[in-house]
């Protein structure tokens, strides 16, 4: 095809070229050109400015577009010969023009005009109605067809651009001689997010003081990933003095050692030391020339910008940078072996981790994460709530975990309603001030809504009374002066229902003396004693890699221990459900078409009777919905199949008070690996503890278990 030996062309005379620009003129000369339009000066233009200082290969170029093109060209220069469509001067009243339609003229063909005078319509408008009905659901259909493809392509450019020039086009390097006495307190009084055709924020006021910690909060699908998203782009316009970071994505694997690859995330370091190492060489050269003043004043340059950036260097601490990558790696479970590691060896979660450590290491005056603790394990999540907070720039964090909040924010900031809403404290003082006020206004509305009432009967009854006139036009001036009051907002409340599960007489499930490894000679489980009743609430926790996960499939009979028994119940059924159901989800399929898939049979309205808490979004792509959105998608297929459930990742904190209060009202049995400490505090009696190849009973709650973790990491050496 003409358009794939055009893109070879282009790629073979310039290598360099992006792959949207390659793709687009390659596409736009065999195909999207309007007749009208000279592709070749279009061509032209558009490969000047990409060889700018290279204009033989552009020539070359643009000969080689001339033999590829030249049946085409051949071909647009005999259609330029035929009628071509004519804009008319001024408008005409086609019922005073004659038998003969004056457009006629232009080319052969009949004069509906004059065939269809005077004959009346036989058109159906309903039937009219009712197609213009479906075109539109069509269009919009393919409109949020086109945004889903849309935002994948935007993704894949900017993962096209590694994260050295990402990094250094957010933040350049002069920003650190700008940053100085400048204060870094972000105020924008009136900023718009929108995602799509969506509008996320609308007039809202983004307030950020420097050196504060801000969670914010807000219903799953309200748009807060999006707004991290624009601030990390500076699509919201944050003063370019203030470095900016955003934890989206893992890293890409190589061969690069952990411990290498968080020293490279500071770019600035890393750029400053290999200047440092140009201009130590360049001195070495220079000392060995003689003393001619073109020599003694290259020295002079050389050495008054390698002070310089010597000074640089000393701001940002970069002797001290080894030492603190690997404490913040050892932070995130990272061992003394796993630093020396390739990053390509490391499974996604743990590169997230690595992409955690990274962004800790810069220290940007804003750090945005969203969601950090969906990543971690529990004992990860204990050093990082302790770590973060002694940071010493603005954090702005989305979080789910009111444990996590509680330790590391300082202010809480609610999306909503397409604003924010500041409280100062952390997410305790947050509910208890938010629910207080919510108490006042609502308690203010009723008052007045009872006072109009009250207002409003008298002037009704005498108002048309001689005697009380008077009296009710003064209630009704006084009823015009009352404040208009905003309804407060109604609390979405949401509910999770699991069906009753069936008594069964013990034993349900046990394990004996079970051992378990992927290979015989690297055991991971050796000696496991476990007894799941009906009423058993169990919490797992531990390390990444540890086994919990291991083990669970080990009493689902996914695996078969190496020795020990297994002894389960016949009539006993089991549900597990993980984070990694979440990514079994197909993007092109709406929630209400992913419940038809796995339960045909039932009504659409059934269907979208599962999905009441998705309000508008049922018939959204599923590839657009937020990680919470898809949690509740994902979770639904094992509600709906009667079966136990596991909580996962990303849900909000509505949809977890939800799901706590839906198990803790179960009756039956519950084993939960999570690292959320309210949720297991409300949901576990007992917790256990995965670690050296043992799974035993912890002797104590969530937060005697993340001590001990913290003083662990602290007394390493």
């Amino acid at each position: 095809m003409a358009s794939i030996e055009i893109a070879e062309e282009i790629r073979s005379i310039f290598p360099g070229t992006e792959e949207l620009i390659v793709q687009y003129l390659s596409g736009y000369l065999v195909d999207d050109a309007g007749e009208e339009e000279d592709i070749l000066l279009v061509a032209n233009d558009i490969l000047d400015s990409l060889g700018m200082n290279h204009p033989d290969d552009v020539k070359r170029l643009m000969t080689r577009l001339r033999d590829i093109l030249a049946e085409q060209l051949n071909a647009r220069a005999r259609n330029s010969g035929r009628p071509k469509l004519m804009k008319l001067d001024k408008v005409m009243d086609m019922s005073k023009v004659g038998a003969m339609s004056n457009t006629i003229g232009l080319g052969e063909g009949v004069d509906l005009e004059s065939i269809n005078k005077g004959k009346a319509s036989r058109v159906d408008v309903k039937k009219l109605e009712k197609q213009e009905a479906k075109l539109k659901a069509k269009i919009e259909k393919r409109a949020r067809r086109d945004l889903y493809e849309g935002s994948k392509l935007l993704d894949q450019h900017r993962k096209q651009q590694n994260y050295e020039e990402m990094f250094m086009k957010i933040n350049p390097l002069e920003a650190a001689n700008a940053a100085k006495n400048k204060s870094k307190d972000i105020h924008l009084p009136s900023i718009d997010v929108n995602f799509g055709s969506n509008r996320i924020l609308s007039g809202a006021s983004l307030t950020l003081a420097y050196g504060r910690r801000y969670g914010l909060i807000g219903r799953n699908g309200v748009g807060k990933s999006t707004l991290l998203k624009h601030i990390a782009m500076r699509e919201v316009p944050i003063p370019a003095h203030i470095t900016i970071l955003f934890v989206e994505q893992e890293i890409v694997g190589d061969d690069t050692t952990a411990l290498d690859s968080v020293l490279k995330a500071d770019v600035w370091r890393d750029h400053l030391l290999k200047e440092e190492a140009s201009l130590n060489a360049r001195l070495a050269t220079l000392e060995k020339e003689g003393d001619d003043k073109r020599f003694e004043d290259a020295r002079e340059e050389a050495s008054s910008r390698l002070a310089d950036v010597h000074a640089r260097l000393s701001d940002m601490d970069a002797e001290s940078g080894p030492s603190r990558a690997a404490t913040l790696l050892a932070g995130l479970g990272f061992s003394e072996a796993d630093q020396s590691k390739p990053t390509r060896t490391f499974s996604g979660g743990w590169r997230m981790r690595l992409a955690l450590a990274r962004a800790l290491f810069v220290k940007p005056a804003l750090l945005l994460l969203d969601e950090p603790s969906n990543h971690i394990d529990l004992n990860a999540l204990a050093w990082l709530e302790d770590y973060l907070q002694t940071w010493p720039g603005t954090l702005l964090v989305v979080s789910h975990d009111r444990a996590f909040l509680d330790a590391v924010a300082t202010d809480i900031v609610h999306q909503h309603s397409g604003r924010l809403d500041y409280y100062k404290g952390n997410f305790t003082q947050f509910y208890s001030t938010k629910s207080e006020r919510d108490r006042n206004m609502r308690k203010e509305y009723e008052t007045q809504m009872d006072y109009r009432k009250h207002l409003q009967a008298f002037i009704d009854k005498w108002r048309y009374n001689a005697a009380r006139a008077s009296q009710a036009q003064m209630r009704i001036k006084m009823l015009e002066k009352l404040p208009e009051l905003e309804p407060p907002e109604e609390e979405e409340g949401e509910t999770f229902k699991f069906p009753d599960a069936e008594k069964i007489s013990p034993p349900l499930l046990q394990l004996s003396e079970v051992t378990f490894g992927y290979m015989p000679e690297n055991l991971l489980l050796q000696g496991i004693n476990i007894d799941v009743g009906l009423d058993s609430r169990i919490a797992i926790v531990g390390a990444n890699g540890a086994g919990k996960s291991t083990l669970i499939k080990l009493l689902t009979a996914e695996l078969r221990p190496l020795s020990g028994d297994l002894n389960r119940n016949g009539r006993l059924r089991i549900g597990y459900f993980s984070q990694h159901h979440v990514d079994t989800l197909d993007p092109a399929m709406s929630p209400v078409q992913f419940l038809a898939s796995k339960f045909p049979g039932k009504t659409e309205q059934e269907y979208r009777g599962h999905l009441v808490c998705f309000k508008d979004n049922r018939l959204q792509l599923i590839g657009t919905l937020s990680g919470g959105q898809k949690s509740r998608v994902a979770g639904l297929r094992f509600m709906i199949a009667a079966e136990i459930y596991q909580p996962t990742n990303h849900l909000d904190i509505e949809g977890l008070d939800a799901l706590m209060a839906a198990l803790s009202s179960w009756n039956g049995g519950v084993i939960v690996i999570s690292h959320d400490e309210r949720f297991i505090t409300t949901v576990a009696k007992e917790l256990w503890v995965c670690a050296d190849h043992a799974v035993s009973k912890f002797k104590g709650d969530v937060q005697a278990y993340k001590s001990i973790i913290v003083n662990n990491i602290k007394a390493r050496p």
